[in-house]
């Protein structure tokens, strides 16, 4: 079997949408590299619909006017080359000060908390600067929560919820509004070996409850839409670790936490993206 390779240039903002259209539409898999997206068809879909989806995003590009940064190029890949191109985009990756990310053909690491993830298609593998963020700040805040309960929204892979469930969070939940990722999700989750992860399809509000740690690594207008639903879930003592906001959309975040009811705890950035986390003001 043939294997169409698209290796597509797009401004970053635009990342994780051309992702999941993507995903929607037949693709296998997609490797984030510097600047750019490697995304893998099926060599039996038809080339000329993949092509003309992408025009698609060209034209809402140029009504943003950001198609100086839009390009691609195609390949006709073998399935050998398919699946060495593959393994070569996910390295095993070392985050914080304990964990290891890494697919699973690859041999865990002694003496670290193995995140096992077989990235499927679904966004999340911790290659990400927002993905690693998340990483880092729940690992750092780990010694002061209760640890009772955990909240993934947007959960991708399931990346951060089997990182809280590893930590010893009592009980997690992952909720996904894309039923790949909750599908990929699952799957991670079994390879992880971890019984008290539970994932949903849907949003927030398919939770109830409050949650000592809420990890929400999703665009910056959802969050602010989910602003006030974020802060009814979160536990007097919790906080939220809040990612995939581009450096200049921060305070505009912020704010809309802060209009919720909650207040700034660390700003942290990663290149070209932010991560906020907030508590609730006491």
């Amino acid at each position: 079997m043939n294997y169409h390779e698209f290796t597509i240039q797009i401004p970053e903002a635009f990342k994780d949408a051309l992702i999941n259209r993507m995903t929607r539409n037949g693709c296998l898999g997609v490797i984030e590299q510097e600047g750019s997206l490697v995304a893998f068809f099926p060599g039996n879909m038809n080339k000329t619909s993949i092509v003309d989806d992408l025009e698609i995003i060209r034209a809402l590009l140029e009504k943003s006017h950001q198609t100086g940064e839009f390009s691609y190029r195609h390949a006709l890949l073998p399935e050998q080359d398919w699946n060495e191109s593959w393994k070569k985009g996910f390295t095993p990756l070392d985050v914080g000060e304990r964990f290891t990310v890494l697919p699973p053909w690859e041999q865990k690491h002694e003496d670290r908390i193995n995140l096992v993830i077989d990235p499927g298609m679904a966004f999340g593998t911790g290659h990400h600067e927002t993905t690693r963020s998340c990483l880092v700040l729940i690992e750092k805040y780990d010694r002061e929560l209760a640890k009772e309960r955990f909240l993934d929204l947007g959960t991708g892979t399931g990346l951060l919820a089997i990182a809280a469930s590893k930590l010893g969070y009592k009980q997690v939940m992952a909720v996904d509004t894309d039923p790949l990722a909750t599908e990929a999700a699952r799957m991670n989750a079994g390879l992880n070996e971890v019984a008290n992860v539970e994932i949903r399809e849907g949003s927030i509000s398919e939770t109830s409850g409050t949650f000592d740690c809420i990890a929400a690594n999703i665009i910056s207008g959802v969050l602010m839409l989910l602003a006030p639903l974020i802060a009814s879930r979160l536990g007097p003592s919790g906080i939220a670790v809040l990612s995939g906001i581009l450096a200049d959309q921060a305070d505009e975040v912020l704010a809309e936490m802060r209009e919720a009811g909650l207040t700034l705890k660390e700003r942290f950035p990663d290149g070209k993206w932010v991560s906020l986390v907030v508590g609730k003001r006491h």
